[in-house]
């Protein structure tokens, strides 16, 4: 059984079509990287899997459960917002208390389940403090364990660490990486190293339509580029990037671009690269101190697809 199925999943806000017959399958027990620039329409694809807004068109089933007005699919999930809502009054404990009373919990099991997951989260030390002095990603930590108080089967989490500083992030993203032995998590986002960091397969929506649909390990194969990146001595810049000019004139030279001393050219011949490219520099004058074959990061996917896709549209 999918976590999540979505057929042609479709969502318009009088003549603005948020999303546009979104299809998408996300494999149980995995971390899914949903991942698209602001506007995407991933808050909207939240919205509709969460049950908080209807679809204006196709179907969606999540932890088996189809989506409709019944409401069987809140029992099934957990979900964290953008900008989590708390009564600032309560402390941690009693907040998931409060949550567990929602779903019904038995009191034993609801005092349980909260320490556990303030364990969990690492705010068992806090548990008696009020949320209102919270930092945020204290208070991220937190929504965290409100959206797993009822054991869900799919996690959703909308840009969990889009606001956080980075030792924030960097322990909510343990955090995360840590639940897919707990339940499946769908992780809606537009920072890509926080995707590459741990999400297994990956989606990438643009203006409300799907782009691409894969395993993390098999996009990077599937569209990266070889990339050659050479870095120039202090003082000879305005020679690199003149000579970094001329290479898109080459045959074999796919795109050349400056990023002050760095240089990054991607090439359609690695063989030709290889014997070439530094020989033209040297030929050139430059001095370089460092000059590599790297490996293409997501966010280099990233970009030449939804650029591709800006074009053919």
């Amino acid at each position: 059984m999918d976590a999540i199925r979505t057929q042609d999943l479709s969502k318009a806000y009088g003549q603005v079509l948020a999303l546009d017959g979104l299809s998408l399958t996300v494999e149980p027990g995995t971390v899914f990287g949903f991942l698209g620039p602001n506007g995407a329409g991933k808050t909207t694809t939240m919205r509709l899997l969460t049950g908080l807004a209807r679809p204006s068109g196709g179907r969606a089933w999540v932890a088996g459960q189809e989506l409709g007005l019944d409401g069987r699919v809140a029992a099934h999930i957990g979900y964290l917002p953008e900008e989590p809502a708390f009564y600032t009054w309560m402390t941690p404990a009693e907040f998931l208390d409060h949550v567990g009373r929602l779903f019904a919990l038995p009191g034993p099991e609801r005092s349980a389940r909260s320490q556990e997951l303030l364990e969990l989260v690492d705010l068992s030390s806090v548990r008696k403090r009020r949320i209102g002095g919270f930092s945020r990603g204290m208070r991220q930590r937190l929504g965290l364990a409100q959206a797993l108080v009822n054991r869900p089967d799919v996690l959703l989490l909308d840009e969990p660490v889009s606001a956080l500083d980075p030792a924030g992030r960097k322990e909510v993203l343990e955090l995360i990486g840590q639940l897919r032995s707990r339940c499946t998590v769908f992780m809606s986002t537009h920072i890509l190293q926080d995707v590459e960091r741990v999400c297994d397969t990956v989606a990438i929506v643009n203006h409300g339509r799907l782009v691409v649909e894969a395993p993390q390990t098999e996009l990077l194969a599937r569209y990266t580029l070889p990339i050659f990146e050479l870095e120039c001595v202090e003082g000879c810049r305005p020679a690199f990037e003149a000579w970094l000019g001329t290479l898109p004139g080459l045959a074999w030279v796919r795109s050349a671009t400056s990023d002050g001393p760095v240089g990054r050219v991607i090439v359609g011949d690695v063989e030709v690269a290889r014997r070439e490219l530094l020989a033209r520099a040297v030929q050139a004058g430059l001095i370089l101190q460092r000059y590599e074959i790297v490996t293409p990061s997501l966010e280099d996917v990233f970009l030449r697809l939804v650029s591709q896709q800006e074009e053919a549209s």
